[in-house]
């Protein structure tokens, strides 16, 4: 009568053992993995910004100028051939 009452014996067998450690490892392991990303992403955001800007080239920035529509094709020209010569 006790064992219907109180449910099939004393305690936790060797799977429910198994399964309480398999979670608790899951767990853990996601949510260190989940700290370590984080601070990843922090450390190499910031190592980013510290970062000095690359320096263009005068023809980059003046195909730039002629992508943006502030110089025509006749200017790019004229421009780029006094840039090679010099």
């Amino acid at each position: 009568m006790s064992d219907v009452m109180y449910g099939y014996g004393t305690g936790m067998t060797g799977w429910g053992f198994i399964a309480m450690a398999i979670t608790q490892l899951l767990f853990w392991g996601l949510l260190l993995g989940g700290v370590a990303l984080l601070v990843r992403y922090l450390v190499r955001s910031h190592h980013d910004a510290n970062l000095p800007p690359t320096r263009q080239t005068p023809q980059q920035v003046l195909a730039e100028r002629l992508a943006r529509g502030e110089i025509d094709e006749a200017e790019y020209q004229r421009r780029l051939t006094t840039l090679r010569s010099s």
